[in-house]
């Protein structure tokens, strides 16, 4: 299976890659359109800053790429929200392929800390990525903007308010939380993801 990840100045790549390889198989990260293409599967991980994220994607036209994959893609963290239509991070447009905004964790309390980060449990789960789980399976989140509930929503978490935890259209499936970071349940996940 030919698995590639997407190249473009995103910090974490290299724990997806070292998750890849845990179930054996040797990702390539790539900005190349054709290899992209491809691929049987494609991942857009990352952690980052939107609106340079989005600068690198449409310099190298990596944005049209993405939008343009028949194969099944997963985005990760910022990966989703690069995937998204807007992002208050930067206030820019990003790749429009979830009719959605990323919008800015607003504290509601005073125990209310931005970025979420840590552990919490996903709800409605409604993905074949979450084949096999458990209710309620616990993943590890690290962010300060979040995808609010929408048509694409593939699973929910709470934390100051319920959020797209996961989104899924058509070829396109996202995970805000970080699948390689998450155990066994993330490896599930990944799995999950590679046996589409």
């Amino acid at each position: 299976m030919k698995v590639a990840i997407v190249k473009y100045n995103a910090g974490n790549i290299y724990s997806v890659i070292h998750a890849l390889q845990r179930l054996g198989v040797e990702p390539v990260l790539t900005d190349d359109a054709e290899t992209l293409r491809t691929a049987d599967k494609v991942i857009f991980p990352g952690q980052g800053e939107a609106s340079n994220a989005m600068q690198y994607l449409r310099e190298r036209g990596l944005d049209e790429v993405i939008r343009s994959l028949k194969n099944p893609i997963l985005g990760i963290c910022i990966g989703q929200q690069l995937m998204c239509r807007h992002s208050e991070e930067g206030n820019v447009d990003c790749l429009g392929i979830f009719d959605v905004d990323v919008v800015r964790f607003q504290p509601q309390r005073h125990e209310d800390k931005v970025p979420h980060m840590g552990w919490n449990t996903l709800q409605e789960m409604n993905s074949k990525l979450f084949e096999g789980l458990k209710e309620e399976p616990y993943v590890y989140f690290v962010h300060s903007y979040y995808v609010p509930l929408c048509n694409d929503t593939a699973a929910t978490t709470n934390y100051i308010l319920p959020f797209s935890a996961a989104m899924h259209r058509d070829n396109f499936y996202a995970t805000q939380f970080h699948p390689e970071k998450s155990g066994s349940i993330g490896e599930q996940i990944l799995k999950n993801f590679l046996e589409l």
